[in-house]
């Protein structure tokens, strides 16, 4: 294993630090969540899907694992005032857990839904489910 290959690898990013410092506040949701459409939205469940955009591609031409948890942690947040939540804001995601079954390819045929469910809420705690599939 060439260790010096994994810190090049790692370190690349501060090729770029001027640019990531030149972003806007903020700039994360609009990037992961533009062309994000609501299905259904019920109590305690939001539906959304997506056409992937190549912008959340990874190398191997699929959607990149980090774009799937963000989409999970912020459709995720906009299904917690479904329940009745309303404080200014919903918080901070302690733990995600993404389990990755198959890979979704950019394919203008396929679409990314997403199913929220907000299934308990317990002195401020609040436990979000999520399942991302493709159809």
């Amino acid at each position: 294993m060439d260790l010096e290959a994994v810190k090049r690898y790692l370190e690349k990013g501060g090729e770029t630090a001027s640019a990531v410092d030149g972003l806007p506040p903020r700039f994360l949701e609009p990037l992961i969540m533009n062309a994000l459409k609501v299905d259904l939205i019920e109590t305690g469940r939001v539906v959304c899907s997506m056409k992937i955009p190549p912008r959340l591609l990874n190398a191997g031409n699929s959607l990149h694992g980090g774009a799937i948890a963000a989409l999970v942690d912020v459709v995720g947040s906009a299904a917690i005032p479904t329940v009745g939540y309303s404080a200014p804001n919903t918080g901070v995601s302690v733990e995600i857990n993404v389990s990755y079954l198959d890979a979704a390819y950019a394919d203008v045929s396929r679409l990314l839904s997403l199913v929220i469910r907000c299934l308990w809420l317990v002195m401020q705690i609040i436990h979000v489910s999520g399942v991302n599939f493709i159809s």
